[in-house]
């Protein structure tokens, strides 16, 4: 099969939304990577998992970032869902990976691994870029 998938689903979310709520995880994962301030990346744990597994109305992000939208009177862009909470999932791994390897301090893993998750930050919030699909598509290429 060479056609390009991605998970889809009928539930839709605001794309710009997403892009605020990745916004300011940015930029509190990058005062994290550059302070060391350990409550930081146990606070973007947390919210990762209350937005995964509770309500995304429960996380402080998302409100923050739903405070920035309508302070900017930003319209609603309507994408589908799937992609966006799959990129929500590789978040979680990977500020848990960041914490687990900051821990043992294992400094050039860390580094590689907060690079790439900067680097998908700033392809979401600048571009509208989710890297979700790219990575699924590769996943259904490899292994299914």
């Amino acid at each position: 099969m060479n056609n390009k998938s991605c998970p889809i689903s009928l539930i839709s979310v605001d794309s710009n939304m997403a892009r605020m709520n990745a916004f300011y995880v940015g930029i509190l994962f990058s005062i994290y990577v550059v302070t060391a301030y350990t409550p930081l990346i146990y606070f973007l744990i947390i919210d990762f998992a209350t937005r995964i597994f509770l309500k995304k109305e429960y996380s402080l992000t998302y409100i923050l970032a739903h405070f920035t939208k309508e302070s900017l009177k930003l319209k609603s862009v309507r994408v589908d869902g799937a992609p966006k909470k799959l990129a929500s999932y590789f978040g979680l791994l990977f500020v848990v990976l960041v914490a687990f390897v900051s821990f043992f301090e294992l400094s050039i893993l860390f580094y590689l691994l907060s690079l790439t998750l900067l680097i998908c930050i700033f392809l979401e919030v600048v571009f509208s870029y989710c890297l979700g699909c790219e990575i699924y598509h590769l996943y259904q290429k490899l292994f299914v």
